[in-house]
């Protein structure tokens, strides 16, 4: 296997006296120069390595990172030639020095290297540019679209008539965004869609009728958006994804859907037409949000739930069909035990 080539530009060397400031931490009594990061198995006594997980002890134990994350219920099982530094979050901390490390990984940038407007994109004439734009090679803007300051629009992406797009924001290569008005700072991976026709349709027997959608998406400040996800404009009112959201590949969001501030959404996960969720709500991967619901604030949905219910704010569900947690693991422990006492049953001729 050929080495791997430098997708990211070499870090600038950190004397661990500025680790421990990024971190919030006073200057440790040592110091000496850290050139990257690794992970615990083989990072290097140049490196930087973290660790928060108890399935990773005996790689904290036989780590030979010169300097490591580590939370203090896990530091007694740092060697001796590893320094740690004591936080209470070790993958925050971690993240703080990886983006002083590696700022330009925090948001995709032009794939060709360029910082201007590709002679191969296509833009009508009525579309408003505004000043350090990237436009790769075979985009296309239509007619009246406003594209921010500072944002960069991936190779062969399409930028729809009329839509709004802030500044500095990354629009990743192949991405389609119509009917839409996007905030600042906005990540779009490659192969999003956004915009497009909701699944609208009066079922009936003799063919089903399309229902025209004629609603919008809006897509709020800090929003980030993993590949291949789909959001589908609304019907009779807009789709929205609030502040600082972040989803993650291969996502579904169905038409009129309102999503609030922060809420994490993991991959393979659909949320069906006009169901409503509330600030900083997590849903697991490979879960399915039926239609017309109201999710509450703060709830945690476990992965490959199936949530047929509205959810009060601040409870955890789990399951298919979802309940809360305590009582989807109640029962799971008791059909545990009915499968058992059958099993006993059927080895002791049913006595």
């Amino acid at each position: 296997m050929t080495s791997k080539p430098p997708f990211f530009a070499a870090p600038e060397k950190l004397w661990v006296s500025d680790i421990a400031s990024i971190a919030g931490l006073a200057a440790p009594a040592v110091d000496f120069e850290i050139t990257s990061v690794g992970p615990l198995e083989t990072a290097m006594p140049d490196q930087l390595a973290y660790m928060d997980n108890p399935k990773y002890l005996s790689a904290l134990a036989g780590t030979s990172a010169g300097v490591c994350f580590v939370a203090a219920r896990f530091s007694s099982q740092l060697p001796a030639t590893t320094l740690g530094l004591i936080v209470n979050n070790p993958y925050e901390s971690y993240s703080k020095v990886l983006a002083r490390f590696y700022p330009e990984a925090l948001s995709p940038h032009s794939n060709f290297g360029s910082s201007n407007v590709s002679a191969t994109a296509v833009i009508h004439s009525s579309a408003g540019i505004a000043e350090r734009v990237t436009i790769d090679p075979g985009a296309v803007i239509g007619p009246h679209a406003r594209i921010g300051a500072g944002t960069t629009i991936g190779a062969n992406a399409v930028i729809g008539p009329h839509v709004r797009i802030g500044c500095e924001c990354s629009i990743g290569p192949g991405v389609t965004v119509t009917n839409t008005i996007m905030g600042d700072r906005i990540i779009l991976h490659p192969g999003v869609r956004v915009g497009q026709d909701g699944f609208g349709f009066v079922i009936r027997g003799k063919g089903h009728l399309k229902v025209p959608q004629i609603g919008a998406v809006i897509i709020e400040d800090d929003v980030e958006i993993g590949a291949n996800t789909t959001i589908d404009r609304g019907a009779n009112r807009d789709t929205i994804i609030g502040e600082g959201t972040k989803i993650d590949n291969l996502v579904q969001i169905a038409h009129n859907v309102v999503i609030g501030r922060s809420c994490i959404i993991v991959s393979q996960t659909g949320i069906a037409g006009s169901t409503t969720l509330g600030d900083f709500v997590a849903i697991g991967g490979h879960s399915a949000i039926a239609g017309h619901l109201n999710i509450g604030d703060g709830v945690q949905v476990a992965a490959a739930s199936g949530v047929m219910h509205d959810v009060p704010a601040g409870e955890r569900w789990g399951g298919s069909p979802a309940r809360p947690v305590s009582d989807f693991f109640r029962q799971y422990k008791t059909l545990e035990a009915l499968a058992s006492r059958r099993s006993h049953l059927a080895k002791n001729g049913g006595l």
